[in-house]
């Protein structure tokens, strides 16, 4: 345009008239036919690759002019450029990307997430807010590396994803998930809280992963001070996928993956078996048992049943999946459909299946938003079965060799012991959960509904009442059968056990924002009042008294009993928050709830919580001069009280017999009895935290790093007391607020991505140390025992507590010299006088090491390249220490099976052995809690790994994205721990920790996966 200016004033002051027109003419001539050549309309789409979704509303410029152009609903957009022009592509949340015209007419755009900046908006309790003005400790996972945990359940997906969070599972199907943040905060519940799309839910489980936008855990006081007395184990905030204006998109997912157990025990043969038993035998001085004695004719030759080979199988896991998204501004829509199947790796009908569907409507009509969210979940579990509370895999492992998994001549079919030739008490766990029917089936529904309207600008009032039903029903039959000596059930026994019932929960929020910025400063103010209501039923019937083959129902019974339960809790609540800032360098934050509930008694029916945070953005600041490389330093803080109130309903309330009598004199007077004794003055448990942190983002965000430590006391614990057994009360203890204890520990995450190159990569980690100690126990501090494990004041809760041993008695003579060790005998363990009082004795146990572990991490890793994708996410802990059940069980030496390890049993003629002489009756107790059986609960598993390919798609196809890829689950455990998983889930009261008494191994998977946006 210069050089056409220049010619202008060449022609008019240079030139004669004629040549000066006929110069303009030219002029004006060749500047149409440059701007023919040059300028030229370009038309393409823009999208996702995350989903392949178009993208309404992302500006289209073209770089160093003013030119720009929006994309409509359907992600395209037109604008004029010359073959010189750089395009400008920039998106809210997406990282800008910039392409030179040249020749092309058509140009198609797919925007990367921007992981980088710290204006991405994150969800917090009844708001959000952009990540870098948190000034509370809230956890963002990275849902595209948590997605690849193939799971049912929610709460697997943040196992290694945040630090402070520590999640245990098991291999069950449909089994329950053990979700921790930052350690144990009670002595009854540590559960966290969860929180779909605004709506409080109990049992993630039921809703599909998969359908899920975005996580945060809420870890401090500052955070989840909003939730009130739910908040003192953390809060899990989830949020489904929302509609987005534009054209249909659908997009399909496919799963199918192939399950077995990674590693199995190292258990006897028949001959193995046969030796170790007959020689605990005749230690014990009885006659070998005729099954296991090659001189009688009952000698067992035909039978070497390997229990593990014969129950686990490929298990089968399945996952299909049905989105559609779009709609108009004024009313968007994301509709999701789920099918997931699991099927045991044990040969047995146990396994899980849902079917769920999520619907989410949102739109704007001027000043008022709206939505609705609706979903509905169907499942059926089919359980597995133990005996008086055994697991079936503690069960499994020690079947015994010499056992038939199948017996035509007994009743149902299946193999047993008998006490005549084996006298083993063994359970054939194949038989036993295939005979049984015990089923739940789960039918859950929630609904809510909501309308924002802004007032005046900056005030909004937003009203939102959900609704969450659940209707269970739990089925288990036993029939008449016959599995050998001791698992005989006869008709008198066969029975039916059957319950149905509903859980449901109403929810209304009244909320009143207002934001206002007026020059550097910036309010944000929340108020808002919750009502709350939930209704339990519950009705339960057993029948007794079933003929073999007759039909399981009620009615066939041939006697019957039943009751019921019902009960309602109502609860109110006042929220506040304010959140200031000050030239976007001052961060303050402030929240303030009162619970009201009727689960207490009316004197101790109400609670606040509170909190006080703020962060200093050191960055920000003019007299500070940092390094072009530092692109951000905050320092925050926080202090604040939450509360506990998971305790059952009309747990303050005595329970009154009143037509207890007594005889005096022989003759009977009426009278009342105490059945079950409360504390009426029972209140919530308290929670108080503090957090300090600093953040840094260096080379513009790329790579951002958190230092954090905490430290969490938790008070007004309830704890069992012991009563006087005159009270008449059942059981002799009373539950009241009399414990306290401290948990403290540092969490560090670290994030790196590299997009500027055509292999692009992310790598983050995370590690977060925990240390726990208890500082009071009831009124008298007495100490609380669990399952080989002690829990006292001034130290962890549910310490591993147990002797220690000290070698073998090699001879007469050792046994005198020791301290007394009652029934010692040669080849027996000697156990260490601690106290050194002469004897051994239950004073003699000490403390062996915690169970909860001290530190936890993870580590992922994903790139690309052209159309391959790989991801790498590696999870451990360690620092704790195990009860190793099994192995005790396998090393008892008693009729059950034994372990390998067991072959190397003292004798005269083996005496360089760490393993006792094997004895029936155990008289020496040889496999008390010992450390014999506990081991370092280290570990560091390869959890996820991917391998993925994007197929290329004609440009005008009706697909918009295909990718095939590959997925492996728990493909490699480093681990010293002898049991068959370090990852167990164990009891989840807080008195018996670390115990692996038969948890469900978590298997290897295989999977193969497909997804198609159309």
């Amino acid at each position: 345009m210069k050089t056409n200016q220049r010619l202008f004033f060449y022609c008019n002051f240079l030139l004669p008239r004629k040549e000066w027109l006929l110069a303009i003419v030219v002029m004006l001539f060749s500047t149409y036919n440059l701007s023919a050549q040059e300028a030229q309309v370009i038309k393409g789409i823009v999208t996702s690759t995350k989903d392949a979704m178009s993208l309404p509303g992302v500006n289209v410029s073209i770089k160093g002019t003013n030119t720009v152009t929006v994309t409509g609903f359907d992600g395209e957009y037109s604008i004029k450029a010359t073959p010189k022009d750089v395009l400008i592509f920039s998106y809210i949340g997406f990282a800008n990307q910039e392409i030179t015209v040249g020749n092309k007419s058509q140009i198609n755009i797919v925007l990367n997430d921007d992981l980088n900046k710290l204006d991405e908006v994150v969800v917090i309790g009844y708001g959000t807010q952009k990540k870098s003005d948190l000034s509370g400790s809230v956890g963002v996972v990275n849902m595209e590396s948590a997605k690849k945990t193939v799971t049912y359940d929610t709460a697997k997906m943040l196992q290694g994803q945040v630090a402070g969070v520590t999640v245990q599972s098991s291999g069950e199907p449909g089994g329950f998930v053990n979700i921790k943040i930052r350690g144990l905060n009670s002595f009854t519940d540590n559960n966290p809280l969860f929180v779909i799309d605004g709506m409080i839910v109990d049992a993630p489980f039921d809703f599909a992963p998969g359908d899920i936008e975005s996580m945060q855990v809420l870890k401090d006081a500052s955070s989840a001070a909003i939730y009130g007395v739910r908040g003192a184990n953390g809060v899990v905030i989830i949020t489904t996928k929302k509609g987005k204006a534009g054209k249909l998109a659908i997009k399909y997912k496919s799963l199918v993956g192939f399950q077995n157990v990674a590693k199995k025990w190292s258990v006897t043969d028949r001959i193995g078996y046969q030796t170790i038993t007959s020689a605990a035998e005749a230690n014990a001085g009885l006659s070998i048992a005729p099954g296991n004695d090659p001189t009688n004719s009952s000698y067992i030759t035909n039978v070497n049943t390997d229990w593990q080979d014969a129950a686990y199988e490929t298990g089968i896991i399945e996952n299909h999946s049905l989105a559609l998204n779009g709609g108009a501004e004024e009313l968007a829509y994301n509709m999701n459909m789920d099918y997931f199947k699991n099927s045991s790796y044990i040969k047995s009908p146990q396994d899980y299946e849902r079917l769920s569907m999520n619907l989410n409507l949102n739109g704007k009509k001027g000043k008022f938003k709206y939505g609705t969210k609706i979903g509905y979940t169907q499942s059926d579990k089919e359980n597995f079965n133990s005996y008086v509370g055994e697991s079936a895999i503690n069960a499994l492992i020690g079947a015994i060799p010499t056992m038939p998994v199948y017996d035509e001549n007994r009743l149902g079919g299946y193999g047993g012991t008998t006490n005549l030739t084996q006298r083993a008490i063994s359970l054939n766990v194949i038989g036993f959960n295939n005979l049984i029917t015990n089923n739940g089936k789960r039918n859950r529904f929630i609904g809510d509904v909501w309308g924002e309207f802004e007032i005046v600008k900056g005030l909004k009032y937003k009203i939102d009442a959900s609704f969450d039903r659940l209707d269970y029903q739990n089925r288990k039959f036993v029939p008449q059968s016959d599995l050998g000596w001791y698992y005989i059930t006869t008709k008198e026994e066969a029975s039916l056990d059957v319950s149905t019932g509903s859980n449901s929960r109403t929810f209304l929020n009244n909320l009143l924002t207002y934001s206002l910025d007026v020059k550097k400063h910036k309010f944000d103010v929340l108020a808002g009042w919750i009502q709350e209501r939930t209704d339990s039923y519950n009705h339960w019937s057993r029948g007794v008294g079933y003929d073999s083959g007759e039909i399981s129902k009620l009615q066939y019974a041939d006697d019957t009993s039943t009751g019921e339960r019902d009960e309602t809790v109502t609860a109110a609540s006042y929220i506040s928050r304010i959140n200031y800032s000050y030239d976007d360098r001052y961060l303050f934050q402030a929240n303030f709830r009162q619970d009201k509930s009727s689960l207490f008694s009316e004197n101790y029916n109400t609670t606040n919580a509170y909190s006080f945070s703020g962060a200093w953005k050191l960055s920000n600041e003019k007299f500070i001069h940092l390094p072009e490389w530092v692109s951000n330093i905050k320092l925050r803080g926080s202090y604040g009280k939450l509360g506990n109130n998971t305790i059952p309903a009309y747990f303050f309330a005595s329970t009154i017999n009143s037509f207890a009598g007594y005889d005096f004199n022989n003759a009977l007077a009426p009278g009342t009895t105490v059945v079950s004794s409360f504390d009426p003055n029972v209140r919530w448990e308290d929670n108080k935290t503090t957090d300090v942190a600093v953040e840094f983002g260096l080379f513009n965000n790329d790579l951002q790093f958190t230092a954090e430590y905490f430290v969490k006391n938790s008070t007004n614990l309830l704890v069992d007391v012991p009563l006087p057994f005159s009270t008449g009360a059942f059981p002799a203890s009373i539950r009241t607020n009399a414990g306290s204890m401290r948990n403290k520990g540092f969490e560090f995450s670290a994030t790196y991505n590299n997009n500027d190159n055509a292999f692009k990569y992310s790598i983050s980690a995370n590690l977060g140390t925990l240390k726990n100690e208890v500082l009071q126990i009831g009124v008298n501090g007495n100490p609380i025992y669990g399952a080989a494990s002690k829990t006292e004041v001034g130290r962890s809760m549910g310490e591993i507590y147990a002797y220690e041993t000290d070698g073998i008695f090699q001879n007469a003579a050792e046994i005198t010299a020791a301290p007394t060790q009652t029934n010692a005998g040669v080849g027996d363990i000697r156990f260490k006088d601690i106290n050194e009082d002469g004897m051994i004795s239950d004073l003699d146990r000490t403390f062996q090491g915690v169970t909860i572990p001290k530190y936890s991490y993870g580590f992922n890793f994903s790139g690309s390249y052209k159309n391959w994708d790989i991801s790498m996410f590696w999870q451990g802990s360690g620092g704790n220490k195990v009860f190793n059940s099994i192995y005790r069980n396998l090393m008892a030496g008693q009729y059950g099976n034994h372990s390998t390890d067991m072959l190397n049993y003292w004798t005269p003629s083996n005496t360089n052995t760490n393993v006792p002489r094997p004895i029936i009756g155990d008289p020496n107790a040889n496999g008390r809690d010992s450390n014999r059986f506990i081991e370092k609960g280290d570990y560091l598993r390869l959890q996820t790994m991917e391998i993925g390919y994007e197929i290329p798609v004609p440009a005008k196809s009706f697909v918009k994205k295909a990718k095939v890829y590959v997925n492996g689950q728990n493909l490699l455990t480093i681990s010293k721990y002898n049991g068959g998983d370090p990852d167990f889930n164990s009891n989840d009261g807080s008195f018996s920790r670390g115990y692996d008494g038969g948890s469900f191994p978590n298997p290897r998977t295989i999977s193969l996966g497909l997804e198609v946006n159309f």
